[in-house]
């Protein structure tokens, strides 16, 4: 479905986010056998996750691969399941996108655009539509991210 009066793009995959209840399993594959770069690390007791931010590329071609482990696993958000816990997408203009995309339907997870692991505004679409917002990610959690200003130029050229 295109719509013209979209006020927004989404500019390309910003990251993939993988769980498991070992980021040692995780590394092993990622870092050891596939070389990615740990670039920095992300904790947090609210999320319930300890994460390396992993990268692929560079510049516009760049994509982050993050690497989470519940701090613990009997808890919520349970990051390591599914272990595709989910995708991020650039997107140039984050608020008029959520409300857009709100307005047509989609679900949004609670917590609103706030300030992402990897320092951009974030916001997520749940992976389950419901009565009041039919329209979700059909099981994949998406993560709408707000791009730098050289991201949507590069997009742009």
């Amino acid at each position: 479905m295109t719509n013209p009066a979209r006020p927004f793009r989404i500019l390309g995959v910003q990251q993939i986010a993988v769980g498991s209840t070992s980021k040692a399993r995780l590394h092993a594959l990622w870092v050891d056998c596939l070389g990615v770069t740990v670039e920095s690390t992300f904790r947090s007791e609210r999320e319930n996750v300890d994460e390396d931010i992993a990268v692929v590329g560079t510049g516009a071609a760049r994509v982050e691969v993050d690497l989470m482990e519940p701090l613990d696993p009997a808890k919520k958000p349970a990051v390591h399941e599914p272990p595709l816990n989910h995708i991020g997408l650039w997107v140039d203009d984050l608020p008029r996108a959520v409300e857009w995309l709100t307005a047509r339907g989609v679900r949004f997870a609670p917590g609103g655009i706030r300030r992402g692991a990897a320092g951009h505004d974030i916001a997520f679409i749940h992976p389950k539509g419901n009565e009041a917002f039919p329209i979700g990610g059909e099981g994949v959690l998406i993560e709408l991210v707000q791009a730098p200003p050289e991201r949507i130029a590069a997009a742009s050229n």
